[in-house]
């Protein structure tokens, strides 16, 4: 993998989408949140989806104007949010900004979030809150996409469903970037256009099978993504894949029943300041003994201790913003593809 130095590939993601029409504020946090993702090594769902979402903005689905977004402010804690298809970044931090504000008052802040473009790498929005000592909170579907089928079901009904959530720690802050499915749409798409097999058997054809090969996924009559906990174990993950459409679409009052179309997200954010509960410093103990005891237990394997979510993350992105980022060079590609035409093509290390 080729490396990069990420504060030029914010600010090359950042011409890009202005280019494109979108204004400053929206240019610059959808830059910083694709290149986030890569920092955190989310290749599927950072710089690679600049790509597509200026083709939206272009095409005319995706929004770039931020007075377009639509607050409704319902409550002291709770807000609805209408994005008429902002680009998703620009959305969800200002939902999250509105949650903090909320928290810093009441102790808890929650934004539903309907009509959003796509919102990029969940995990990518959790740091700041979290070295705050805040516990963010973020879930999201796609009304306009379906690929898992219900547990014991053939027929795509939902997507991934994903949810994040970070959790302060003085020696090991956690970031937690999970999706209610084996796999994600993104990890799907990349395996197949490389001719890969899966690393699992995380695919159910559409004849009942369980298949590690991608192209099932996309066979007549289609497969679809199993649910977290594959066959054995499913109906966990297909529950708590329902949860999240409650929290996203349902909550927001705009989903499926609606056939949107095109890339989209109903979103649930949440904050959260321990502050006005326990107490900051109680919290802290407690996730700090739990970190702790979990690092501290015996391996399974020597070679590969414990480790806690976004550990490694942390560590790569650390390591990125060093030495420099590396990309993968289908996103490098995708990257050169989104200068091709723009005022920067040929005009910067990415070609």
């Amino acid at each position: 993998m080729t490396h990069f130095d990420a504060a030029t590939l914010r600010e090359t993601l950042t011409t890009l989408f202005t280019e494109n029409g979108a204004t400053p504020t929206v240019a610059e946090t959808t830059a910083r949140i694709l290149v986030e993702g890569d920092l955190l090594g989310h290749h599927t769902h950072g710089v690679k989806l600049a790509n597509g979402y200026l083709k939206d903005l272009r095409a005319g689905h995706a929004k770039g104007d931020d007075a377009l977004l639509e607050i409704h402010r319902n409550s002291p804690v709770a807000a609805l949010f209408d994005g008429h298809y902002l680009l998703g970044p620009y959305v969800v931090q200002r939902a999250l900004d509105h949650g903090r504000e909320a928290a810093k008052h009441y102790g808890i802040g929650m934004v539903c979030v309907k009509r959003s473009h796509h919102i990029a790498c969940l995990a990518a929005y959790l740091q700041p809150l979290v070295d705050a000592n805040l516990v963010p909170m973020i879930l999201s579907s796609d009304p306009a996409v379906a690929s898992v089928a219900p547990f014991g079901g053939l027929d795509r009904v939902y997507t991934p469903n994903p949810l994040a959530i970070g959790i302060p720690g003085r020696e090991q802050p956690q970031l937690i970037d999970v999706s209610m499915s084996t796999l994600t749409n993104g990890t799907v798409g990349k395996a197949h256009a490389a001719g890969d097999k899966l690393a699992h058997p995380a695919i159910l054809s559409g004849t009942g099978d369980v298949s590690d090969d991608p192209a099932d996924y996309f066979a007549e009559p289609p497969g679809s993504i199993l649910p977290l906990g594959g066959l054995a174990f499913g109906h966990k993950g297909f529950a708590l894949g329902l949860m999240v459409e409650a929290l996203t679409s349902a909550l927001s009052g705009f989903g499926r029943k609606d056939a949107p179309e095109g890339w989209g997200a109903s979103v649930m954010v949440m904050v959260i300041d321990p502050a006005k509960f326990g107490g900051t410093e109680a919290f802290l103990d407690e996730t700090d003994f739990v970190a702790r005891r979990c690092l501290d237990a015996k391996p399974r394997d020597p070679a590969r201790p414990v480790r806690l979510p976004g550990q490694s993350g942390l560590k790569r992105r650390d390591d990125a913003l060093a030495s420099g980022l590396a990309l993968p060079d289908d996103v490098v590609a995708s990257l050169q593809e989104a200068l091709a035409g723009s005022s920067l093509a040929g005009k910067t290390p990415f070609g």
